[in-house]
């Protein structure tokens, strides 16, 4: 049903959304459900996509270096320059063929980073980053066989999200952790304050992405809504591909030191 209505480009309301979205209902495996035509918030399922313990690890680290890598041989010492900096938590994108190779010696040699998956757009892929020993993995957008194969894997997930209904998904599916994507196109701070004010009595926790840099971070980290934030700029890939290591390092130093003055 969904296919045909894709390829005959039909506009659906929300209303239509929601009743297509109830097809994916699973209970037996922790996924979407409906407990009644309210669609209750069940507050003990919301704790299944991220656990506690790594709710901190993520807090702790306060950054979220957003890597695009493209030779897998240069994955490890990315890593180790990262952690001498402080940064011990990555997002390792799904957007080269190097990814999950890159991915996997992390998770290797250097098990103190917290090494996540991003881009993570299929089930197939869900899988792809279990088996190579991702900590979590997050996507830019919501959707619901993504998050479903996540809790089946058992891999702590974070749908990517940037309007309400698509919180309110998310929170349904047991999300309390999100990605707030694109942050900055999408209004920024202020739009992620406004969005969530509905939602504040549910704890939710948001890494933005999109538009950050060292100039406007430090707001993002002030916000008791923000648990982490995702940083690209901090090792981009022009310089992975370099061996910049000492531009990378230099990055991650300054960004550092504005988490810890915000954040101790």
């Amino acid at each position: 049903m969904v296919e045909n209505n894709r390829k005959q480009h039909v506009e659906l309301s929300m209303s239509q959304i929601m009743s297509l979205l109830s097809h994916y209902v699973d209970k037996g495996r922790g996924g979407w459900y409906a407990t009644d035509v309210k669609h209750k918030i069940n507050e003990e399922n919301m704790d299944k996509l991220i656990p506690e313990e790594l709710e901190k690890k993520i807090e702790a680290s306060g950054i979220i270096a957003v890597l695009v890598i493209d030779d897998a041989g240069k994955a490890v010492k990315l890593a180790r320059t990262l952690l001498d900096s402080g940064i011990s938590a990555m997002e390792l994108t799904l957007r080269t063929k190097a990814a999950i190779d890159a991915l996997k010696l992390i998770t290797a040699e250097v098990p103190e980073m917290t090494a996540g998956a991003g881009t993570v757009l299929t089930t197939a892929q869900v899988a792809e980053v279990k088996a190579a020993g991702a900590d979590f993995a997050v996507a830019p957008g919501l959707n619901p066989r993504v998050m479903n194969a996540a809790v089946t894997a058992a891999i702590p997930f974070a749908p990517g999200i940037c309007i309400p209904s698509e919180i309110e998904c998310a929170v349904e599916a047991g999300a309390r952790v999100l990605k707030f994507f694109h942050a900055e196109g999408m209004g920024g701070l202020k739009y992620l304050k406004g969005i969530n004010s509905p939602y504040g009595f549910l704890g939710l926790r948001y890494i933005p992405l999109g538009g950050l840099s060292i100039d406007n971070m430090r707001g993002y980290l002030e916000a008791p809504e923000v648990i982490a934030l995702g940083g690209s700029w901090i090792a981009p890939a022009n310089l992975i591909n370099s061996g910049d290591w000492g531009a990378i390092a230099r990055n991650a130093d300054a960004a550092v030191k504005i988490m810890r003055e915000v954040r101790g």
